[in-house]
């Protein structure tokens, strides 16, 4: 099955008994079991089925095996949030005295929470991702993981998985890639050589900014070696599992931060139209790149210009187009925010991939706690505006952002 077709019928969906064409909202916070023999079977992994929704429910595991089909994995972990996903996926594999090597360019988010690991002796060293060289270098007998997003957000850089993954296995590294912003329809990082793949959820794949929910999906073809992961090795007897098999009994089951099966809900409903949504919103955002390009006083970044930095490599990594989020530099703090508020269709909004075009000044909220370096490292300057392109009328757009201009 092609994208599109895969979404609606790669997965068993709906409700054999009642003939109802979607999941059911198993809206439970536990389940009843037949017996004490297979309740204790439950806990000790020897049966499946589901006892309690911190540790999985019916309508989320519909919404995780669908994601595992869309990122090409064997097993995905639904997540209360983007930021719970990533933390569940790198705490389950790092600990105290141990380092991560992550990229410069993250979104403000994630730079954030890797600051509050280092209260817990888990040191960060942060890399331009795009040079081989300086990542290798910095990688010691501590590092444990490297992570970074496919497109960074905001500063929009393309990351080549295929070489970064070949320098982590090499290693004996597993490579971790958050594919939020360019999600599946651009790119499978597990396809080019990731082995976990961390999305923010309450973006592209639910598509209507109406939940927030995150998701961590495996490969399954990392060799976790048992002196450097000592906590996965335990879990061998689940073969390519192990990963997935130490996080659900451990950290996932007792942090407590899972999704909730209305979320699951929608987000099954939001993904059903991921391709269409995001086949418009990277045409619309190409359009709007290069329309606001023949400004002279704007600098437009945007992958799918010629003159990005990042465009060779995004024309290598990406397929069926360069994402649906540009960034431009207009000069000024003070004209950046003339700007957004003159715009009468963007909404100032502190999120992307929905539906509607969505517009933020990020060095003044979502870096708001960066320093100056690691604003600048993440192209984030004081007069950048970041717009998430959604699936309007284009001509609609460029008449309002050309006015806003005027």
């Amino acid at each position: 099955m092609r994208f599109n077709t895969k979404l609606l019928h790669g997965n068993k969906m709906g409700d054999a008994n009642t003939g109802a064409t979607l999941t059911p909202v198993y809206q439970s916070s536990a389940f009843y079991q037949p017996s004490a023999e297979q309740h204790e079977k439950l806990f000790h992994n020897k049966a499946t089925g589901f006892s309690y929704t911190r540790i999985n429910n019916p309508t989320i595991f519909a919404f995780e095996e669908r994601m595992t089909t869309l990122e090409g994995g064997i097993a995905s972990v639904a997540c209360a949030s983007g930021m719970a996903a990533i933390t569940n996926a790198l705490l389950n594999i790092v600990t105290c005295g141990q380092e991560i090597v992550a990229s410069t360019s993250l979104y403000g988010g994630s730079i954030d929470v890797f600051h509050d690991f280092e209260a817990f002796g888990i040191k960060m060293v942060f890399v331009d991702i795009s040079d081989v060289n300086a990542v290798e270098a910095a990688i010691n007998e501590k590092t444990r993981v490297i992570f970074a997003e496919t497109i960074g957000n905001p500063k929009l850089d393309v990351v080549d998985i295929e070489a970064l993954a070949e320098l982590a296995h090499r290693h004996e590294l597993p490579l971790v890639m958050d594919n939020t912003v360019a999600t599946a329809y651009l790119v499978k990082p597990i396809e080019k050589g990731a082995d976990i793949v961390v999305n923010s959820t309450s973006k592209y794949i639910n598509g209507n900014s109406n939940a927030i929910s995150g998701v961590i999906t495996e490969s399954g073809r990392f060799k976790w070696n048992k002196e450097k992961y000592p906590g996965v090795a335990e879990y061998a007897r689940f073969g390519k599992m192990a990963y997935t098999a130490k996080l659900r009994n451990g950290l996932f089951r007792n942090t407590g931060a899972c999704m909730a099966p209305q979320t699951a809900f929608y987000n099954l409903i939001g993904m059903e139209t991921l391709g269409l949504r995001m086949e418009r919103a990277c045409s619309n955002a190409k359009a709007l790149a290069e329309f606001l390009n023949t400004y002279p006083d704007i600098t437009v970044n945007y992958p799918g210009l010629a003159c990005s930095p990042w465009h060779e490599v995004a024309d290598k990594v990406l397929t069926n187009g360069y994402g649906a989020i540009l960034t431009i530099r207009v000069g000024s703090k003070e004209r950046a925010f003339s700007i957004i508020n003159n715009l009468s269709i963007p909404k100032i909004v502190s999120n992307i991939g929905d539906t509607k075009t969505l517009i933020i000044h990020p060095e003044s909220t979502l870096n708001a706690h960066s320093t100056e370096k690691e604003k600048e490292d993440a192209g984030v300057f004081n007069d950048l505006i970041r717009i998430s392109v959604g699936i309007e009328d284009i001509e609609d757009l460029i008449e309002d952002f050309k006015a806003a201009l005027a």
